[in-house]
């Protein structure tokens, strides 16, 4: 039998999802040269910024997703978790700049817009409403720590030798209980943010094949 064809709806979701990854990309090799062209070319400060590093890789595992749609193949286990831990992140992303620190960076208005604002709320849109997820088990929920452990322990590293910190309120020269607790209180964002993409997946479960392909 010859390959089916595939569906038109799915199509245009891998292509947004493929767009929107390049256009991500974009924005940041925008950004980064341009703080070159300013003097600051250190690739480990740019991408020190949790906002820089999640939305890159975002990019990539929207983009992969983007790819396997638009080919009609299925999306591995493996690579949903990896977005369901990419919108949790997002979305403290987009939590943490709007709602604690906004306005900062040296970063043009536009391209906060986009990173901090716009493809979070991309994220949160695609997830709930492009049900192409299978339910996330709960026992995977832990996931959506190790990058973030990781991400913040190179800073605080950072902080305690070379002095550079992505974000003000990470500063060691707060002290090491306020830098305790601002640790535990961003954990318990994600946490709450992952148990939210989590949950989203029993809500709102997956759509049948033919539901979301459009065939019969």
């Amino acid at each position: 039998m010859p390959p089916s064809r595939t569906p038109r709806s799915v199509v245009t979701i891998g292509g947004m999802r493929l767009g929107v990854a390049v256009g991500v990309l974009v924005v940041l090799g925008w950004t980064y040269a341009r703080s070159v062209q300013r003097g600051s070319s250190n690739p480990f400060d740019f991408f020190g910024y949790f906002t820089n590093q999640t939305a890159m890789w975002s990019a990539l595992v929207f983009g992969a997703t983007g790819i396997l749609l638009i080919g009609n193949r299925a999306v591995p286990r493996w690579l949903t978790l990896a977005r369901g831990v990419a919108v949790a992140c997002l979305i403290v992303v987009g939590v943490v700049y709007n709602g604690f620190v906004p306005g900062t960076g040296s970063a043009p208005p536009w391209v906060s817009a986009v990173l901090h604002i716009a493809l979070p709320l991309y994220a949160v849109l695609d997830w709930a409403v492009v049900r192409d997820r299978t339910p996330l088990p709960w026992r995977d929920l832990w996931l959506v720590l190790p990058y973030p452990i990781a991400w913040l322990l190179v800073v605080l590293v950072r902080g305690q030798t070379d002095g550079w910190v992505p974000y003000g309120f990470l500063l060691p020269s707060r002290g090491l209980a306020a830098l305790v607790l601002t640790s535990l209180g961003l954990f318990v964002m994600l946490l709450t943010a992952g148990a939210a993409v989590w949950g989203a997946t029993r809500l709102l479960p997956a759509e049948r094949r033919a539901d979301v392909d459009g065939s019969r």
